[in-house]
């Protein structure tokens, strides 16, 4: 490998001659609920080797509360989930996706069941949730509001049980090695901080969202973009990065984590409501409180700006209180630590960054731009959500696309021989031990949020990406050999690619609002498609 190009887009210096190495069949980078299920279905052809940068159930999966929206309900139906999903991505969805997941995610949740998982249910039947933009109850649930939770314990189960597979945890995935558009494997620490290279004949990127780019965020610790970043070093597409959905109801209270209260807690029958007590969903949309995220989100930035005040409030007491504790014990839990109680209390809310719809290109069985190199959850891109995701629908893709990736990587170990090079060099690249990396890192979350949140317009989108270009290359140029100098190159990476994305975006579409173009514009029913060579429209 001599292309000099190649060799300096890798965040540290190494040479194979001089590394620990392994091999594997099939290397898959995280743990998430399609990353488990890749690897069960890959083990079938080959070896599996799993890393994952903490211990493994952490990360999204296990936080997500709501449920697995599926057509399995007496009186619902594959047409209207897929209508429902339609009609929320307004005008991006790719058709084809949308029927292979609705479709096959009836299957996979079947499945799901059959391997362990405890569904609620209600006489013997399953209990379905409303969530808004849905226009049937389907969302499945577990333990009132830990569905996330039980769907990582049943395939990390599973997975720990099948001798061909194997987890690496506290294992970070530095970089992808690829040669003439094809990806070898990756370049990892171990939990000793030892670097080695993993060689695989084929590569499943699964490491979840990018939400820590923002101050305001559900998500977990892990969730800064890696797998995002790690693709686009490598030099594959990526898809619509500017379409970050914000959760609207996300508790706000000073000193304490912004926990995500579900959606389902307004499809059981919560208001939203200003200080003064005024229920302001009904003049924004005919559904009010199960109108879209989007126009939920946007409706309470709206509030916020016109009253002042820093959130507004989720109000349950007109619900029966003991059937609210009982169907929510998570989050009742959560605020009784706060001396605040689910049924009598008002409950501060306000949005935050909550999933990433784009990501890196893939087709409809998870295949990159570059060989050998697969994406499924939420890290990638299918084109599932166009410009916004409906309620639920995440789960459901990260089971099938973690299905269909992992077969579609077991199958081509019968086509794909191991392509290592003898030897790989690459340059170290100069230290500069004064940069702060948390107050880099503080910084670069603040500007997100202010910048590139739920309301965007051109002069504080330019002035964020001059910022963003400049940290770039004045941090991504130097190299950090730890985790934290690693975590924050990603971070700062997908940073960027956000802003430049939505400043090229002139239009409000979906998640996507330009206080400057605030009509969708027919011209941009197209999506964004963004690679280390090029930025264009397709």
């Amino acid at each position: 490998m001599k292309n000099d190009a190649e060799k300096r887009r890798y965040l540290i210096g190494f040479s194979t001659f001089d590394t620990a190495q392994r091999v594997t069949d099939v290397l898959i980078i995280g743990s998430g609920a399609s990353g488990l299920r890749a690897a069960l279905e890959a083990a079938k052809w080959g070896k599996v080797t799993v890393v994952t940068k903490e211990g493994a159930p952490e990360g999204a999966t296990a936080l997500a509360q709501g449920g697995i929206a599926a057509a399995v309900s007496k009186g619902d139906s594959i047409q209207l989930h897929k209508k429902d999903t339609i009609n929320t991505g307004q005008g991006l969805c790719n058709l084809k996706m949308v029927d292979i997941v609705v479709k096959e995610g009836v299957e996979r949740t079947k499945e799901l069941a059959d391997l362990g998982a405890r569904f609620d249910t209600c006489d013997g039947k399953y209990a379905f949730a409303q969530e808004g933009g849905h226009s049937r109850p389907r969302i499945l649930r577990a333990n009132g509001d830990s569905t996330g939770r039980e769907v990582e314990r049943v395939l990390l189960d599973r997975v720990r049980e099948n001798p061909n597979i194997r987890i690496l945890e506290q294992t970070f995935a530095i970089d992808l090695i690829t040669h003439s558009n094809s990806c070898l494997g990756a370049l990892i620490q171990n939990p000793q901080n030892a670097t080695e290279v993993i060689w695989a004949k084929q590569t499943i990127l699964a490491t979840g969202g990018a939400g820590q780019i923002y101050r305001e965020t559900t998500n977990p610790e892990t969730a800064t973009g890696d797998g995002i970043a790690l693709a686009y070093r490598a030099g594959a597409k990526l898809q619509d990065l500017e379409f970050i959905q914000f959760h609207p109801t996300t508790l706000y209270i000073a000193g304490a984590i912004r926990a995500l209260i579900s959606e389902t807690v307004r499809g059981e029958g919560a208001y939203l409501r200003t200080r003064d007590g005024t229920r302001f969903m009904l003049k924004y949309h005919k559904d009010a409180e199960l109108a879209p995220r989007d126009v939920v989100s946007l409706a309470i930035v709206q509030e916020l700006r016109r009253t002042g005040d820093t959130s507004v409030f989720l109000d349950l007491n007109h619900l029966d209180c003991k059937k609210m504790r009982v169907r929510f014990p998570t989050l009742t839990a959560l605020l009784f630590s706060f001396d605040l109680d689910i049924a009598k209390d008002l409950i501060p809310v306000r949005p935050s960054a909550h999933y990433i719809i784009g990501g890196v290109r893939t087709d409809s069985w998870g295949r990159t731009s570059i060989r050998n190199l697969l994406a499924c959850g939420e890290t990638a891109c299918t084109g599932l959500h166009g410009a916004n995701r409906l309620a639920s629908n995440s789960l459901l893709e990260a089971l099938v696309m973690g299905e269909r990736s992992g077969e579609c990587a077991g199958r081509n170990l019968k086509t794909t021989a191991p392509s290592a090079p003898k030897r790989l060099e690459v340059e170290p690249r100069p230290r500069h031990d004064r940069i702060l990396i948390r107050d880099v890192e503080d910084s670069l979350r603040s500007l997100m949020w202010r910048a590139v949140g739920v309301e965007r317009k051109e002069r504080t989108l330019r002035e964020a990406k001059t910022l963003l270009d400049f940290w770039c290359k004045y941090v991504l140029a130097q190299e950090f050999a730890n985790r934290q100098g690693w975590r924050l190159q990603n971070m700062l990476q997908v940073g960027r690619l956000v802003t430049a994305c939505a400043l090229w975006r002139t239009e409000s579409r979906g998640v996507h609002h330009r206080t400057d173009f605030p009509q969708m514009d027919k011209k941009w029913k197209k999506h964004t498609i963004v690679s280390r060579i090029t930025l264009q429209e397709e």
